[in-house]
C-alpha cells in the first residue's frame, strides 16, 4: 500500500458499453465523489477520450486537486493487464486493439493501469466485499454477458498473454446456442441477463398451451426482470426458467471447482439479484455434480459489494499498485 500523505487519492473507472462510471477512492475503499458519461454516445475515440478526461478533470478539480491523485484503474470489457490495452471489444464502440492506458495516462498526466471488468469486481470484492481474507475464490458476473475473475493462492490469474478467467465462453452444451464469441453453447448465452430472455422465448415457444405472465409481453420484449417479476408471483414458468438457468450454473461450477479447488463462488451482477430463485437450484444441481472430495466445502455466496461499487472500487484498487 503506497504512502497516502503526499498522494491519498486513486480514481476508478467502470468502462462499460452503455455508461462509463468514474470516482474518487482514498485508502479505505471510500467513493468521495463519482459521475459518469455515455459511452455510446461517442462512437469515435478521440471524442470520447476528449469526453471522459474532461469529466474526470472537473470532478478532481472539485473534490481533490489531480497533484493528490497517485494514479487510475479502469475495469473494462477485453482489457489486457499486460499491455494496457483494450482488444477487440464486441460491446464497445472502438474496434481492434486500443491503446487505452496510454492515451488515458497522456490526457490526464497520472500513471494508468486496466484490467477486465470481472477481473476488477473481483479485486473489489476481494478488498472490500465477501471475498475478504479468501485466498481462492471465483467470481462469476453475470449480466448481459457472463464474465469471471479466478484468485488462486491470493492472486488474480491472468495468465501468459493477460486473457484468463473467460469461463463465461466454456461450452456447456455442444452445438447449443450461438455466442457473440463465433462459437456455440456458451455458459454466457444460457445464464447471462440475456441468456435467460432466450430460454424465457424457447420456453414459450417449445410449451404453447401452458399459460404464463410471460405471454402478455412480447415474446423479442422479454427481459430477464420480466420473468423475475412473473416468477416472484408463482408463475410456474418463469420459476422453471431460473431452474433451468440454475441447473446450468451448477454443472458449471461443479467443473470450475474442479480447476482450482475455491473457498467460495461469489455472484454478482444483476441477475444475482434474484436471491433464492437461482441459489437453490445451483446449489442442488454443483452438489449433484461435484466430486465427492469437493462436496460440502464450496460456498456459493452473493456480492457484498454495490453493483457500480464494485467495479470502480476494484479498478481503483489496481491504482495503488501503479509503481511511479
Amino acid at each position: 500500500m503506497v504512502s497516502t500523505e503526499e498522494k491519498p487519492y486513486v480514481v476508478g473507472i467502470d468502462l462499460g458499453g452503455t455508461n462509463t462510471a468514474f470516482g474518487i477512492v482514498d485508502a479505505r475503499g471510500n467513493v468521495l465523489a463519482s459521475n459518469s458519461i455515455k459511452t455510446q454516445l461517442y462512437p469515435e475515440l478521440d471524442k470520447y477520450m476528449d469526453a471522459l478526461s474532461d469529466a474526470m478533470k472537473k470532478l478532481i478539480a472539485d473534490n481533490c486537486g489531480i497533484e493528490r491523485v497517485k494514479g487510475i484503474g479502469i475495469g473494462a470489457p477485453n482489457a489486457n493487464y499486460y499491455t494496457g490495452n483494450i482488444e477487440h471489444a464486441a460491446n464497445l464502440p472502438w474496434k481492434g486493439i486500443v491503446p487505452f492506458a496510454k492515451l488515458l495516462s497522456e490526457k490526464m498526466g497520472v500513471p494508468v493501469a486496466l484490467t477486465n471488468d470481472a477481473n476488477a469486481a473481483a479485486i473489489g470484492e476481494a478488498t472490500y466485499g465477501a471475498a475478504r481474507g479468501m485466498k481462492d475464490f471465483v467470481m462469476i458476473t453475470l449480466g448481459t454477458g457472463v464474465g469471471s475473475g479466478i484468485y488462486a493462492n491470493g492472486q488474480l490469474v491472468y495468465g501468459h498473454d493477460g486473457n484468463a478467467g473467460e469461463l463465461g465462453h466454456v461450452i456447456v452444451r455442444r452445438g447449443g446456442r450461438q455466442c457473440g464469441c463465433g462459437n456455440k453453447g456458451c455458459l454466457e448465452t444460457y445464464t447471462s441477463a440475456t441468456g435467460v430472455a432466450r430460454t424465457a422465448r424457447e420456453f414459450l415457444e417449445q410449451n404453447p398451451a401452458q399459460d404464463s405472465l410471460l405471454r402478455k409481453i412480447p415474446a423479442d420484449q422479454i427481459t430477464s426482470k420480466d420473468v423475475y417479476d412473473a416468477a416472484t408471483s408463482g408463475d410456474k414458468m418463469a420459476q422453471d426458467i431460473f431452474q433451468f438457468t440454475g441447473q446450468i450454473l451448477g454443472e458449471a461450477f461443479a467443473d470450475f471447482v474442479k480447476f482450482s479447488s475455491p473457498e467460495a463462488i461469489i455472484l454478482f451482477g444483476g441477475l444475482a439479484h434474484a436471491g433464492d430463485l437461482l441459489l437453490v437450484p445451483i446449489m442442488k444441481s454443483m452438489d449433484e455434480n461435484l466430486m465427492p472430495v469437493f462436496r460440502g466445502k464450496i460456498k456459493v455466496l452473493f456480492s457484498k459489494m454495490k453493483d457500480a461499487d464494485a467495479a470502480i472500487l476494484g479498478a481503483s484498487a489496481l491504482a495503488w499498485d501503479i509503481k511511479a
